[in-house]
């Protein structure tokens, strides 16, 4: 069974059209259970009806002619209850209804799946068979699973408008979840990415004149080092210098003393350019796509990308031009940073791939840039969404296909009052977060590299409450030295002096690996991550230290963060380690002094211990992306459980007051760097548990100061002590936004939070 359900998923996925896929699904299930009849209903959402869509063994004229409806026959029956219906005498069932003319009279036996796509009902699979018995547990069990296949393949039809129904309606709008990378919206045209050359399709060919494809492969290689030193400049006036570095480790690649040198020297063995070029390039990407982690996929697809812009050149010195219309969104199976610099920054609007988390490459570019994006939306069909009208959603991380004119203009006019919002807003930027009753609870921005620093302070962050340092490390193809990171740290800290910023030490594993020290687990999450590895490396960690500490000689506005933290031990190893850091940089005239040393709080021990680790620390920092993950046991990256993924949830509140109350009690500060923290909901408990700063993207200031200046003390207060005494995080939902309502404040709720979803 599982090798004939292998290849009835491989004959479906390279059908071409819904109707093709449809047919060899019943033929195929049909011979494979050796049943006499299999049929397919489709849910046709205009009717509300199960649509006759194909069959094999029943009247092919009533195909798309004949429908039930929920309350009808067998299959509205499955449909209804949503579980599978396994009958040895169909007619004896009180929900059996003969339908004349279908051809149902000689079978008895009945077998119907449900076809359900994330919770949504599809159509019904149904076999039947003329002999009395009951299908087995095997049949019953393969049918489920086929039907699950076919639910993807529906969706994707939908999204392409493949699927038609019988009464003339617009194309459905079609949804399909992936995962926050840049948050906003986003509503324009689907362009994809989709470089025509194939690697995989270049054959093996000698060749006698060497010289000259040595010279043909210099020449391509040379052009795209132009296309992607045009894309860097393109992305110079969002991006520092220092995260140009991301595409020096680009053209890198490239390099005779890398895959370019691996190539001419296949080249000079007598192996024609494009041979060699396919060759070198196809292994390293196999061996990158061995990868566990998604950094090193990443890589895959960098090598990649780079080998077909190559192989385009040698194959045709006029490549096709691509036009970008007025609101481009972006398109592909992976974004790579090349293609997010090729297109120009005014008709950029939105970017969505099936691949990619939160930390990628095209995931840090698009926040910088301010460009919303949905990355691993891994059932996108992306490469029909070409000339689609699309809606992005990077608050939620949700991609709308097809939306009809209706539902456009609504997301239009909700963009629009974003627009107007963030005009009336930009007025708060000299003021302070302070309550109606002078409660002042400081703003903290976010950053990872050069363009979040100029955003924060145009948006009136009062301090830096998390500065990414492993972004540094992560667009390198080696470790910095202490000497490049001083310099990096330096620019941090001067740009906000003299308020504080917050730095944490290197931060990789999980979704985070860096590409030269790669980190192969099983359960990366659980693994050998933050801190866990700047103490088992020592040396990474003291030369991290040291330059953090050069870097604010003279400033003095350093506070050193300490990622995963999970036990006192580990939070007295790296406080050793820093103080003999501060040292040896004393010991060589440097007079910065010893800063303030914070832990993260962001997994379940660290909340158990906070009373014991706040004795010992100097302040806690929140981090609630990891934290809500942690308790949930939801993974924030996998799409498929995005739903169970809820930082309001009644047990993240209750630990985040516990944390609190245990920094409080100890007489240290807390602050809060997650998502939750720009969270508009969120503002009037954080505010209520006594939070000291708030620390979130730049984007999110503005709201969460003018919420902030809307309350009184004693109204978050009561919210929160209200909020605690439920048990689910819709109620919480519901409790908040009731009393935002009663104030006034739901408008600033972010687009992606405040609609139906």
């Amino acid at each position: 069974m599982i090798e004939t359900l292998r290849k009835i998923v491989q004959a479906v996925n390279n059908a071409d059209s819904l109707e093709d896929a449809l047919g060899l699904i019943v033929r195929d299930v049909r011979a494979a259970m050796n049943t006499q009849v299999c049929t397919i209903y489709l849910l046709d959402t205009a009717t509300n009806r199960l649509l006759f869509r194909a069959t094999e063994g029943l009247n092919t004229s009533k195909v798309g002619k004949f429908s039930l409806g929920f309350d009808e026959g067998l299959v509205g029956h499955v449909a209804t209850r949503g579980e599978p219906l396994n009958l040895d005498n169909a007619m004896a069932h009180p929900s059996f209804q003969l339908v004349p003319g279908l051809g149902e009279e000689p079978f008895e036996a009945f077998l119907g799946a449900p076809i359900i796509h994330q919770r949504a009902l599809l159509g019904v699979l149904v076999v039947q068979q003329a002999e009395r018995r009951r299908f087995s547990d095997d049949e019953e069990a393969f049918l489920i699973t086929v039907s699950a296949q076919l639910a993807g393949v529906i969706a994707h039809a939908e999204a392409t408008g493949a699927v038609s129904h019988a009464s003339a309606t617009p194309e459905k709008l079609t949804r399909f979840v992936g995962v926050p990378g840049s948050p906003g919206i986003a509503i324009g045209t689907g362009v994809l990415v989709s470089p025509a050359p194939d690697l995989q399709a270049v054959p093996s060919r000698k060749v006698d004149d060497r010289k000259n494809e040595l010279r043909a492969f210099r020449a391509a290689l040379s052009r795209v080092r132009d296309d992607i030193e045009i894309a860097a400049e393109n992305l110079r006036e969002e991006l520092g210098p220092e995260d140009h570095a991301l595409f020096g480790v680009y053209l890198g690649i490239l390099d005779d003393s890398t895959l370019g040198g691996e190539v001419a020297s296949l080249i000079k063995e007598g192996e024609w350019a494009q041979g060699a070029l396919s060759q070198v390039m196809l292994r390293h990407i196999r061996h990158f796509e061995r990868m566990e982690h998604s950094y090193l996929r990443e890589r895959a697809v960098d090598v990649r990308d780079l080998g077909t812009r190559v192989l385009a050149y040698l194959q045709d010195d006029d490549r096709t031009r691509v036009t970008y219309p007025e609101n481009t969104v972006l398109v592909a199976e992976e974004i790579t940073a090349s293609a997010l610099g090729e297109i120009p920054r005014d008709r950029l609007a939105g970017v969505v791939s099936m691949r990619g988390s939160a930390n990628c490459h095209a995931a840090i570019l698009c926040r910088a840039m301010g460009v919303p994006a949905v990355l691993g939306a891994a059932e996108l069909p992306f490469t029909r969404l070409s000339d689609r009208d699309l809606v992005i959603d990077g608050y939620n991380g949700t991609v709308m296909v097809n939306p009809r004119p209706e539902v456009r203009r609504r997301f239009e006019q909700l963009v629009a009052e974003e627009e107007a919002m963030t005009a009336e807003l930009a007025e708060l930027r000299y003021e302070e977060a302070t309550t109606l009753d002078g409660k002042h609870l400081p703003l903290w921005v976010n950053t990872a590299v050069a363009a979040d620093v100029q955003r924060g302070q145009e948006q009136g962050a009062e301090g830096v409450g998390l500065y990414r340092s492993e972004v540094s490390f992560l667009v390198r193809d080696r470790f910095p030295s202490e000497e490049e990171q001083r310099q990096l740290y330096r620019n941090q800290l001067e740009a906000f002096a003299p308020a504080p910023v917050t730095m944490r030490t290197l931060d990789v594993g999980g979704d985070k690996p860096l590409p030269y020290f790669p980190i192969e687990e099983d359960n990366p999450f659980l693994g050998w991550r933050g801190v866990r590895v700047t103490l088992d490396h020592p040396e990474i960690f003291l030369s991290q230290v040291r330059a953090m500490l050069k870097a604010n000689e003279g400033l003095g506005n350093l506070r050193i963060l300490l990622p995963m933290i999970s036990g006192l031990s580990e939070l007295e190893e790296s406080q050793t380690l820093i103080r003999r850091c501060h040292e040896e940089v004393l010991n060589e005239g440097c007079t910065a002094p010893l800063p303030p040393i914070g832990v993260m709080i962001e997994v379940p021990s660290a909340v158990f211990l906070a009373p014991a680790l706040a004795r010992n620390a100097d302040f806690f920092s929140v981090g609630s992306n990891d934290l809500t993950q942690y308790l949930l046991a939801v993974d924030r990256n996998n799409p498929r459980v995005a739903d169970l993924y809820n930082p309001l949830h009644p047990a993240v509140l209750s630990a985040l007051l516990t944390v609190v109350e245990a920094a409080h009690t100890a007489g240290i500060g807390v602050s809060i760097c997650g998502e939750l923290a720009g969270d508009a909901r969120a503002a009037p408990l954080l505010l209520a548990m006594g939070f000291d700063q708030l620390s979130m993207n730049a984007a999110s200031i503005p709201r969460i100061k003018q919420i902030v200046r809307s309350l009184r003390s004693d109204d978050s207060d009561a919210l929160l002590q209200s909020v605690l005494k439920l048990d689910s995080p819709e109620a919480v939902v519901d409790r908040i936004d009731h009393m935002m309502n009663e104030r006034g404040l739901t408008r600033f709720i972010k687009l992606g939070e405040q609609r139906d979803q």
